[in-house]
């Protein structure tokens, strides 16, 4: 019962990155401006103001790779939070040879959105940038690709040990 409570905290955890990661305004930071995947909050005469995001042309390859990253954070959200609902559903409802290997591939596929979202946010944006680095959203992103990576073998090897 400990490792299913421990498992539950895990996942929850992983949500609240993920979602932090995808809604918070720090992918990539400078001194001046900070980016999120919806748009960008620039310092001017000491107050912070929001625009959407600009500088990519519309139909660009960038605006594409963006697109791409913000449909991934969200699919990995999505995925997660539904893994989630599907374990707590899973264990009180199937036999034990049957349970988890859904809450497993939904954790998995998660897992790889995630994966795919910090990866093309990492080869295709601000390449040319000179200044500025990764914030603190790009991070999540990354640990909770860990986490989300570490739940998913959880859940196979919980669905071998039952069984």
């Amino acid at each position: 019962m400990l490792v299913l409570a421990g498992i539950v905290v895990l996942h929850i955890t992983t949500i609240i990155l993920l979602l932090v990661a995808t809604i918070d305004n720090a992918w990539w930071i400078t001194k001046t401006v900070s980016t999120e995947l919806w748009g960008t909050w620039e310092l001017k005469s000491s107050d912070w103001h929001y625009f959407s995001l600009r500088g990519y042309p519309e139909g660009s390859t960038q605006e594409e790779f963006l697109q791409t990253v913000q449909a991934t954070s969200v699919l990995a959200c999505i995925f997660t939070i539904l893994a989630l609902f599907v374990f707590v559903a899973q264990l009180f409802t199937l036999p034990k040879c049957q349970r988890f290997t859904l809450t497993g591939i939904f954790q998995l596929i998660g897992c790889l959105c995630i994966m795919i979202a910090a990866s093309i946010y990492t080869a295709e944006l601000h390449t040319d940038d000179a200044s500025g680095g990764y914030g603190h959203c790009y991070v999540l992103a990354w640990v909770s690709f860990v986490l989300s990576f570490i739940l998913a073998i959880t859940y196979l090897i919980l669905k071998k040990t039952n069984e």
